[in-house]
């Protein structure tokens, strides 16, 4: 019988032990490198991050500063607000989380979505994400009731801006909202979420108004829930700013243009100071703040009246009559008009085959300069603007500051436009004409100005020549532009003129008559288009709307030291005297009275029923135009 156990065979192979060892010892290696990686090469950086993931650090937002007007009353403030945002690390199901945030606060989970995936790369994942910035307290209360159940998401305090006066004040403040991905480009220290000055005062003083932020350290356990905090660094308000407005002249201001378009600057003479600087119609400033809604916004972006631009700096105007300031002090200085020289008005005068008109029909007979002046003759600034020509009357009007902005600290002024015969030939490819010396001469044609360059010359002729800038600021330091090139003779002289406007029986401003009050003034009536003969023919409450006049007074007045000037406009308010006197009489009686003489109702009534037929008049034609005939 065969012996069927081979102690030799059961051997295992020599070759396959080692080969097993040689595994084992390469495994032992492997782990050994891998714990050395871990533990000595790269510890301290996991170090690092485990203690992150223990003590997780945030931004405290900074209050913006306080805005008050010239006599401590707060304009700007800001009170709690309260924000959504989402932790990603912290979340297990960022879109669960999206959709149950969408049903609690109305928002489109497609629009939170994309928002997040957009910017999610601008955050670290165990910071929270920006996602809705100003929850009503309603949204508050069920967020912090519900927070437990839905890990990830985290609500912080922040401050908001609160405008205390609405409307009163938006096209001088501005307002504030979320940064957009250009100012987060450009600022570093911006973070998504953070809120900046866009418009106004907020905006250009945007770096002393923010202040810096704080810096906050806590600790947190596995589920993200916050156990102990303190306070690495505390936040810095931003400074807080007086401006040079007086609240109750801006209030009154505002009730005269209540309902109608247009602007009023009142700047003191002497510090360049605004004291008013009031702008209809407007818009609420808060509801930027609060986050503006597609149709607030849609409502504001398509009034006819453009309630977000500022008519005392944006918009520009012909000047009408108020510019014959200009030109008579042109003339004296270029020895062109002699102030004793009459000329005869008879209602008209004729160049070439044309004639133009004065605003008189049967004229003012003979007039000197100052007579000129006081009844607004048309005829005489006619021939003064045949003798300057539009080579003297440019260059003056720009060495006044007519054509350049005035260098307020608001964003977005526009400079007007003072014609040449070279800007004539660019413009329309066409050459200069002896008729259009005489439409500048009465401020018509092609010259526009801002009611602020107006407040600023009229303050030029008050204080002796010096063209200030108009500031904003209560602390701003005064600083003199330019100087009106008049000797001391030729200004007075047309201090005099201006204060005989008003005290004369023939005078175009007698509206402004103030006891005790040295007051000088200017009406002027702005063409809009060339009225036809049918529209010449209809009573002032007759013609369109659109079709009328702009109104205009400039005004200057003195009394025990204290000096303003004064420009108020209104668009299409047919006649100076009765369109923007009253406005500039009511702010005359506040500064140096001390009486607030609120506009009439039965005014009011009259301009509301006057801007519902514009808006709707504005809103047909602009159909019309959407709309093309039908063949």
């Amino acid at each position: 019988m065969p012996d069927l156990y081979n102690e030799t065979d059961q051997q295992p192979p020599r070759s396959g032990l080692l080969l097993l060892q040689a595994l084992i010892l390469g495994l032992f290696c492997l782990f050994s490198i891998r714990l050395w990686y871990l533990q000595i090469h790269r510890g301290e950086d996991y170090a690092r991050k485990a203690k992150e993931n223990q003590l997780r650090q945030e931004s405290i937002f900074s209050p913006r500063g306080l805005i008050r007007d010239r006599n401590g009353d707060l304009l700007a403030v800001n009170e709690p607000a309260y924000a959504l945002g989402i932790v990603r690390e912290d979340c297990p199901d960022i879109d669960k989380a999206m959709h149950q945030i969408a049903a609690w606060t109305g928002r489109d989970f497609f629009e939170l979505k994309a928002f997040y995936d957009k910017n999610k790369k601008r955050v670290k994942p165990f910071e929270p994400l920006i996602l809705i910035p100003d929850l009503t307290f309603g949204q508050l209360a069920l967020l912090e009731t519900n927070k437990l159940r839905w890990p990830g998401l985290e609500i912080q305090f922040r401050p908001r801006r609160l405008y205390r006066y609405g409307t009163l004040l938006a096209h001088v403040l501005g307002y504030v909202a979320e940064a957009n991905e250009e100012e987060l480009e450009k600022n570093p220290g911006l973070a998504l979420g953070d809120y900046v000055g866009k418009q106004g005062i907020e905006f250009m003083l945007e770096d002393r108004m923010r202040g810096a932020k704080g810096l906050a350290q806590y600790e947190v356990d596995v589920n993200g829930r916050r156990l102990q905090e303190r306070i690495l660094k505390h936040p810095r308000a931003g400074h807080e700013i007086s401006l040079s407005l007086d609240l109750g002249l801006q209030q009154l201001a505002m009730d005269w243009l209540d309902e109608e378009a247009g602007g009023v600057a009142v700047m003191d003479a002497d510090t360049g100071q605004l004291w008013a600087l009031a702008t209809a119609p407007s818009y609420d400033s808060n509801d930027f703040s609060s986050g503006l809604t597609p149709d607030q916004w849609a409502k504001l972006r398509d009034d006819p009246l453009h309630p977000m631009q500022n008519r005392v700096i944006q918009s520009v105007y012909p000047p009408g009559s108020v510019f014959k300031h200009v030109v008579a002090s042109a003339g004296l200085h270029y020895g062109m008009i002699d102030p004793q020289e009459t000329v005869l008005c008879t209602g008209s005068t004729r160049l070439g085959r044309r004639v133009f008109r004065c605003w008189r029909k049967g004229g003012h007979g003979n007039v000197n300069l100052e007579r000129a002046l006081i009844e607004s003759c048309d005829v005489y600034f006619y021939k003064m603007g045949k003798k300057l020509t539009v080579d003297r009357m440019a260059e003056f009007a720009n060495a006044v500051g007519f054509g350049h902005k005035t260098g307020i600290r608001l964003p977005h002024e526009k400079a007007g436009n003072i014609p040449t015969r070279e800007w004539k030939r660019k413009r329309f490819g066409e050459s200069w004409q002896g008729g259009d010396n005489l439409n500048m001469a009465i401020g018509q044609g092609y010259t526009l100005v801002t009611p602020l360059q107006v407040a600023r010359f009229f303050a030029g002729i008050l204080n002796g020549g010096k063209l200030l800038k108009p500031l904003l600021l209560k602390d701003a330091k005064t600083e003199v532009q330019a100087e009106v090139p008049l000797t001391p003779d030729q200004l007075e002289r047309i201090k005099r003129a201006l204060v005989q406007t008003v005290v004369d029986d023939h005078g175009t401003c007698r509206r402004l008559r103030t006891k005790d009050v040295t007051v000088g003034g200017k009406t002027g009536t702005a063409q809009v288009v060339r009225l036809t003969d049918e529209l010449k023919e209809l009573k002032d409450h007759e013609i369109p709307y659109r079709f009328r006049d702009h109104a205009w007074m400039a005004a200057i007045a003195e009394k025990d030291g204290k000096r303003f000037a004064i420009a108020a406009l209104v668009e299409h308010g047919l006649h100076g005297g009765s369109g923007a006197g009253p406005v500039v009489k009511a702010v005359i009686d506040y500064l140096f009275k001390g009486e607030i003489r609120l506009k009439p109702e039965e005014r009011k009534a009259e301009a509301r029923r006057v801007r519902a037929l514009s808006l709707k008049s504005q809103k047909a034609a602009a159909q019309k135009k959407e709309k093309p005939d039908a063949d």
